[in-house]
């Protein structure tokens, strides 16, 4: 009878490495599509409290966020633990407030400036006083478009 097997040592062919750069800058455009850069870095402990009743945001390009909470561990003992005011990356006073809405107006253009928003995220164990400060500081301010964060709760029947 007649071998038909072949002598010697079968080699694996090597991988084509032509379509890898196609891959890397796919992966690459996905990421830079699907994460979002964090515009400030919270200072204050901020559990926003649970509503029934909660809408979003159309536009989040013109809602300016006031944080007001109990500074986190690390700030406590420069701070202390009383509720703070935060503005962007850095904690103020209610005084702050009209400039820093002052900013923000002129950072968007003319014809959505009456269209701003500002945004209390409230720790949900923070005092009204300090909210109720704040809100006549924006009263001052002519910012009277307030929005309360808060994150949805599934009513309990």
């Amino acid at each position: 009878m007649a071998k038909f097997r072949k002598e010697g040592k079968k080699e694996i062919p090597q991988i084509s490495t032509a379509s890898l750069p196609d891959i890397i800058f796919m992966l690459i455009f996905f990421f830079m599509v699907s994460t979002t850069i964090r515009e400030t870095q919270l200072m204050v402990e901020n559990k926003v409290p649970g509503a029934t009743e909660v809408k979003k945001l159309e536009r989040k390009d013109l809602v300016s966020y006031i944080y007001i909470g109990k500074p986190k561990r690390q700030f406590q003992d420069l701070y202390g633990t009383e509720p703070r005011i935060q503005l962007n990356d850095s904690f103020a006073k209610v005084d702050d407030i009209r400039d820093y809405i002052a900013t923000e107006r002129k950072q968007l253009d003319e014809s959505e400036r009456p269209k701003m928003t500002t945004s209390l995220k409230v720790d949900e164990d923070t005092k009204m006083g300090v909210v109720t400060d704040v809100k006549l500081a924006l009263r001052k301010a002519s910012a009277l478009k307030i929005n309360y964060s808060a994150r949805e709760v599934k009513q309990v029947y």
